[in-house]
């Protein structure tokens, strides 16, 4: 496992807590992280299974929205425990700008 894109999540954690010590935050925004977290979890594993069998794959695309409404923190433990979409430059680079604008928003305006 790669411990570098592990560390982005406890980051950020660190951060909505600390910005949430001096801002109150919405009541179910750690509910919204954690519920989208879960579901793009398994989500990512779905799609390696579907992989492997060479059937129905879950797009890029939907994999993306998910993760910049939320589901990021989800997607990057799942990507190290499936080995699942690390290897792919382009989905590598759309991901990680994904999880920067959804940090950036939350961590800036909400």
């Amino acid at each position: 496992m790669r411990l570098l894109p592990l560390l982005s999540v406890p980051a950020f954690a660190a951060l909505f807590v600390w910005r949430a010590s001096w801002r109150e935050f919405p009541w179910g925004a750690p509910w919204i992280y954690l519920v989208l977290s879960v579901l793009l979890f398994v989500v990512y594993g779905v799609d390696k299974r579907a992989a492997r069998r060479g059937s129905w794959r879950i797009s890029e695309r939907n994999l993306l929205i998910v993760g910049v409404l939320g589901g990021w923190p989800g997607a990057v433990i799942a990507q190290q425990v499936f080995r699942h979409k690390t290897r792919k430059s382009s989905f590598q680079w759309a991901f990680w700008a994904t999880v920067t604008v959804n940090a950036v928003v939350v961590l800036a305006f909400v």
